[in-house]
């Protein structure tokens, strides 16, 4: 805590390290909220100092005339000029004042006041019911008046049809609420703190640690998260994917904004009911920014206040972030630039915390890369090409422009694959299969788009709602039950109909599957636009032409083939974080090694190195309930060294068998054993069924294995707890159960094995990338190429090593998960003991390492530890 206080008084960038257990969330909060408090003391002690100045008076400094900028001035000059900056800033701190004064009573008249509250519950009540039966005359009205069915589009229709487009140069774009009430809602961002981590889940644990903290009660939190999480209209959550959410949530905005103006212009042409959000207005908003500010609320009970009160959580946790002190946030919402913008987010001189960051460059490399199949560029094009068609009349002509520019992009991308997209990608053999990797700059001129403003597409992507238009144009004419009003229509939208289940069950045969149902291949369709992940690519597109590479992937077909970009440069977008704010603290339980954090992200983002402090703390657990031994040898003396080249060996899967079996022979509950890959641990399971090992591995601890899917996970750990549990309280000879896991799969992050769930982690060989990837080998020649070396190491060296040995913290760190806990670690490979390796090993782990070059003195310091143990249970 007083590390952080430090680290935060001086305004540095820190890399945090507190393993799992230790009461790092905790830890976080007192010492940045701790911080927070007297800054804020400082700050009103100096603006009453000001505003005391400013009552009596000149200040001393006024008093001293010829500073730097009035040289050469005369006295009464230089005076007047100090004393007007003065008077200005005095003018600032009283209107700062006035308005925190506001805010603070209306606060406390919220909390004080309950009846207040249900007042405002009661009208808001009478006005949706007054909404109601004026929306239900409205309709029976527009019943009554016939129009020509053939001449006119239905009102759903006329919702797919694109709304005139106007640039931002063309004019100055303007939010969803009216520009009065925004003013209303909107306030000066005071100094706040910006705490980040990578689940939901994550999120709401540490929103329960601010609520028990000595600060719950007196802190104005803020959770935000996606739509996905927060939104409370039923119709739109229903939509399920999260990119339909965004767009149909911004579009029922927009719709709100225009219904002044089709108000107006209701005689000159037949007004177009469109649909608005009643969850989204001026006085509910209000409502529930006051109320998210009054008490710390994780997001479930921001969801639950927002129906209770019929606003939107999404937005009313927004309108609350100016006058918050700690906003909470999944930290891709503030890694991505566009993300923090639209969510009013404004990092000057605040300060950002990121928890969790073990992952933080994998991280932003994903957030800011993209890949589209060959599949989903045809579908896109077919799907546009039909809205094109049957809305051309009603089109305006700029939107027009858009949609060829659109169709022009696809049409060079699938030519790109080697495929025409007038055809069915899924019957298009590619002339030539493999990998190439291109430049941004040389993929843009040989794909001919160098001539089109990709920022201007992309802009135009975002603002007209293009996506969410083609998806309910599909989705009205791309199912079985879709009806259409003229045989011409008929067969285009037939068209368009075969077409897209054409491509799903060529796609689906290339997988080797029967035929879904039509249903299923309906729900398939429903699923999102194609065109929603092919703006993501274009976006990526308009980063820098050294910062990222254009990987065509060209397979079998046209359909499994892709396009992909790849950031090669993650600090280019950490960048604006560290220059805006105040401080920076990247934080989480198994740091190490640093090295990448310091040199690929921070220092090539322009930090100082003399503002970059690194900090990390020793275990809470004694040293006597910990035991890691770094194995070289087994039981036959065979040496233990995982390369690619040896690893496959029958006598190393024998040896690594035998290790297991009599490890498992005195240790008690849970072992757990990470493999590199699903693959290896397959051939190894394998090869253990056919030797008769795992037959005597399962006569002392039943043998379970991490499913490769995701839904699997949780219903293996509980039959695997069931299992420890129960022979711990029948005992004989089963003892417990071994767990099979992967690095880098479902159990080396996230998963807590404590007390008899992890007694042992075992990690077999070192789980070195694959080398022959050619996203890694581009990312090392870009590191040799832009990095100095380091210790006389090329950085590719570094990355892959430093890339190893992240994983294998992360893995070896599910074992000790609380004060009391106790376990061991075994890390089978002589290759462990190299310093170069050692030193990427975590402290608290390092400095209780034995090294043991035989497998008899390991073996007996186990059992000597185990059996130590259960004598102290």
């Amino acid at each position: 805590m007083e590390a952080l206080y430090a680290a935060l008084e001086a305004g540095r960038v820190g890399i945090f390290e507190s393993p799992t257990g230790t009461g790092k969330s905790l830890s976080l909060i007192c010492g940045a909220l701790a911080w927070l408090r007297d800054w804020e003391e400082k700050r009103r002690q100096e603006e009453e100092q000001l505003l005391a100045l400013g009552q009596d008076g000149l200040s001393p400094q006024q008093a001293r005339p010829g500073s730097a900028d009035t040289a050469g001035q005369p006295d009464w000059v230089t005076a007047f000029v100090q004393r007007k900056e003065e008077r200005d800033k005095v003018d600032r701190l009283k209107e700062e004042q006035i308005r925190r004064k506001k805010r603070e009573e209306r606060l406390d008249k919220i909390r004080q006041n309950v009846q207040l509250k249900y007042a405002a519950k009661r009208k808001r009540c009478e006005e949706d019911e007054a909404k109601r039966l004026l929306q239900l005359s409205k309709e029976a009205l527009s019943q009554g008046a016939g129009e020509d069915a053939l001449d006119q589009l239905d009102h759903n229709e006329e919702e797919l049809i694109l709304a005139e487009y106007e640039s931002d140069d063309e004019k100055k774009v303007v939010s969803g609420l009216e520009e009065d009430d925004d003013d209303d809602l909107e306030e000066e961002h005071v100094t706040k703190i910006y705490y980040c981590s990578r689940t939901h889940s994550q999120l709401s644990q540490f929103v329960r640690e601010v609520q028990k903290s000595p600060f719950g009660k007196d802190t104005r939190l803020v959770s935000l998260g996606s739509r996905q999480n927060l939104c409370v209209n039923e119709e739109v959550r229903r939509l399920g994917a999260l990119q339909l959410i965004n767009d149909r949530c911004m579009e029922m905005q927009k719709n709100k904004h225009e219904k002044k103006s089709n108000e107006e212009n209701e005689g000159k042409k037949r007004r177009v009911s469109r649909t608005v959000c009643p969850f989204y207005s001026f006085e509910q908003m209000q409502f529930l920014r006051d109320e998210v500010l009054v008490e710390v609320k994780d997001i479930e009970q921001l969801v639950s206040l927002g129906r209770e009160a019929k606003a939107c959580p999404y937005y009313g946790s927004r309108f609350a972030i100016p006058a918050a002190q700690l906003v909470v946030l999944p930290y891709q919402m503030l890694l991505h630039e566009p993300t923090r913008n639209a969510a009013g987010i404004k990092l000057k001189d605040q300060v950002v915390i990121i928890d969790e960051a073990h992952n933080l460059i994998d991280t932003i490399t994903c957030i800011h890369s993209a890949e589209v199949s060959g599949s989903q560029l045809c579908c896109a094009h077919s799907q546009l090409s039909q809205y094109m068609e049957r809305y051309r009349k009603r089109l305006k002509a700029k939107n027009l422009m858009y949609i060829k520019q659109i169709l022009y992009l696809l049409e060079q991308f699938v030519a790109m694959l080697g495929g025409n997209v007038n055809q069915n990608p899924g019957s298009q053999a590619v002339p030539q299969t493999g990998t190439v990797l291109k430049s941004i700059n040389d993929f843009l001129f040989q794909s001919q788009i160098d001539n089109i403003n990709l920022f201007k597409v992309q802009r135009y992507c975002e603002k007209s709602l293009i996506s969410r238009k083609l998806f309910g144009f599909v989705e009205r004419y791309g199912g079985p039950a879709s009806a259409v009003k003229t045989n011409k229509e008929n067969q285009k939208v037939a068209g368009l109909q075969d077409f897209l289940l054409t491509l799903q069950q060529g796609s689906i045969k290339e997988a080797g599957t029967q035929s879904p149902p039509v249903e299923a291949e309906h729900d398939q369709l429903r699923a999102a636009s194609p065109l929603m992940q092919i703006e993501g690519f274009l976006s990526a597109l308009t980063n820098a032409n050294q910062d990222g590479r254009v990987i065509l992937n060209k397979q079998g077909t046209v359909a499994q083939s892709s396009l992909k970009f790849l950031l090669l440069n993650p600090a280019v977008h950490f960048a604006r974080v560290v220059e805006e704010c105040r401080a920076v603290i990247i934080a989480g339980g198994t740091m190490q090694p640093v090295a990448d954090f310091r040199e690929q992200l921070l220092c090539c983002a322009g930090v100082d190195p003399a503002r970059i402090v690194e900090f990390s703390c020793g275990h809470v657990i004694p040293p006597e309930n910990i035991l890691p031994i770094i194995l070289c040898s087994g039981p036959s003396n065979q040496q233990l060294e995982f390369t690619y080249q040896t690893r496959d060996l029958p006598q190393m899967m024998d040896e690594t068998g035998r290790i297991l079996c009599n490890l498992c022979n005195v240790i008690p509950g849970g072992v757990v054993c990470f493999f590199p890959s699903y693959e290896y641990e397959k051939q190894v399971y394998g090869h253990w069924e056919k030797t008769g090992l795992l037959s005597r591995l399962a006569a002392r601890k039943k043998i379970f294995q991490e499913p490769k899917k995701a839904n699997q996970v949780e219903q293996v750990l509980v039959e695997y707890a069931k299992c420890i549990k129960r022979c711990s309280q029948a005992g004989g000879q089963m003892t417990g159960a071994l767990l099979l896991s992967v690095v880098g799969g479902k159990m080396s992050e996230g998963i807590n094995f404590s007390d008899d769930l992890g007694r042992c982690v075992i990690m077999v060989g070192m789980p070195y990338p694959n080398i022959k990837s050619p996203e890694l080998q581009e990312k090392m020649t870009w590191l040799d190429k832009t990095m100095p070396r380091a210790g006389g190491q090329a950085p590719s060296r570094v990355l892959i090593e430093n890339l190893c040995m992240k994983a294998v913290n992360q893995s070896i760190g599910r074992a000790i998960r609380h004060q009391k806990d106790f376990a061991s670690i075994v890390l089978l490979d002589h290759r462990y003991a190299r310093p170069a390796i050692f030193n990427k090993l975590p402290q608290w782990i390092r400095e209780r390492t034995q090294v043991k070059p035989a497998f008899g003195s390991a073996f007996a310091e186990l059992r000597k530890f185990h059996r130590s143990k259960l004598d102290a249970l």
